[in-house]
């Protein structure tokens, strides 16, 4: 650089619409310029997955949350909680086969993600990084949802929700056990804690009538989720939307696959309150808490928005009481209590004077 020339600092956002822009309108446009533009992490490695994310993380924590955000959170943990009770409302229709049920659900969800893909001109993944991709989307929307809408046939679903929220300690646990996290002991604390809210539950279950099959697919399902979220980040990064929209496809041609082998029907549904679910779980339980979570993160902390895992369970188990009439006993209560405290101290709780890593 010739003497002389300087390089003018971008002047800090004065305030929350100047750094992201009035709606989710910004956020999009972030990841555009992520994905034409990529930038790379401290290895050196292209980040079109995690840059987006840890760039929008900085600027909420800069700018902060304000009401906006906060109304976008709840609306989100709302939506997640939401979204196990929409399944149960799904499988009420009395020929429409869980696994055919899950694979007509992302089969038009991956065609959205694939439409937001294309118009945020993602470079597609290759190599490793496909591969990574199609393990993704084998256990994250193949293994996970099959087992889930699966075991929720008999399971309840306030208990499914607080089965489902141990995911983020299943993450870690078996990330440590993979050699990708280091032991804490608080973690330790956490996981002996959600292990014993969870037997409380499970047991609990069994004496109401549920099935002890349906009980272990939910379950099931979690280390699924668990170990979806581990595989992705031993391959290459990829940006959200062509993530979501390879990750979907690949689960959808699992679950159609596995349809008639299960003896499934391919069956369109006759009751409209199954189609109100079905598009409430496509357009607002799939695509909507994407985009949900990409306008929170964008002014809030990662670590601050994944107490969804913990108030999400809490709606949900409302909502089935509610909409399902679903019973919320005294065993139940306790155990949903022992599993979030669980989930808090062994996943979410960061311990004082620990700045947040870049993949949070």
């Amino acid at each position: 650089m010739h003497r002389g020339h300087y390089i003018r600092r971008p002047t800090p956002p004065r305030n929350v619409h100047e750094a992201v822009g009035t709606d989710l309108l910004g956020v999009l446009a972030t990841l555009r310029n992520r994905a034409k533009y990529p930038l790379r992490s401290r290895r050196g490695m292209p980040t079109e997955l995690l840059v987006p994310f840890v760039a929008m993380e900085e600027l909420g924590e800069r700018v902060g949350p304000d009401r906006a955000t906060i109304a976008a959170f709840i609306a989100m943990v709302f939506t997640i909680g939401g979204n196990v009770v929409a399944i149960k409302l799904v499988l009420l229709e009395p020929d429409l086969g869980p696994l055919w049920a899950a694979a007509s659900r992302f089969l038009v969800a991956a065609l959205i993600f694939t439409l937001i893909a294309g118009a945020l001109r993602t470079p597609l993944p290759r190599g490793r990084a496909l591969v990574g991709e199609l393990l993704y989307g084998a256990f994250t929307f193949g293994a996970f949802f099959g087992f889930v809408y699966w075991g929720l046939q008999e399971a309840p679903a306030g208990l499914a929700g607080v089965f489902l929220a141990t995911v983020p300690l299943l993450t870690f646990l078996l990330a440590l056990a993979q050699g990708q996290e280091r032991f804490r002991w608080d973690s330790l604390a956490g996981g002996a804690l959600a292990v014993g809210g969870t037997a409380v539950i499970f047991f609990g279950g069994i004496e109401q009538g549920v099935p002890v099959a349906s009980l272990l697919a939910i379950v099931a399902g979690a280390a699924c989720a668990a170990e979806g979220a581990i595989v992705v980040k031993a391959f290459p990064p990829v940006h959200p939307a062509a993530m979501n929209a390879i990750g979907m496809s690949t689960g959808t041609v699992i679950l159609l696959i596995l349809t008639p082998l299960f003896k499934e029907a391919y069956v369109i549904p006759e009751a409209g309150p199954t189609w109100l679910a079905q598009a409430y779980l496509v357009i607002i339980g799939s695509v909507g808490v994407f985009a949900l979570y990409l306008y929170v993160l964008s002014r809030w902390s990662a670590s601050a928005a994944s107490y969804e895992f913990v108030l999400a369970p809490i709606v949900g188990i409302v909502l089935s009481a509610w909409l399902l009439h679903e019973p919320i006993t005294g065993v139940f209560a306790a155990g949903s209590t022992l599993v979030l405290i669980g989930v808090y101290l062994g996943a979410l709780r960061r311990p004082a004077g620990k700045p947040p890593s870049n993949a949070e």
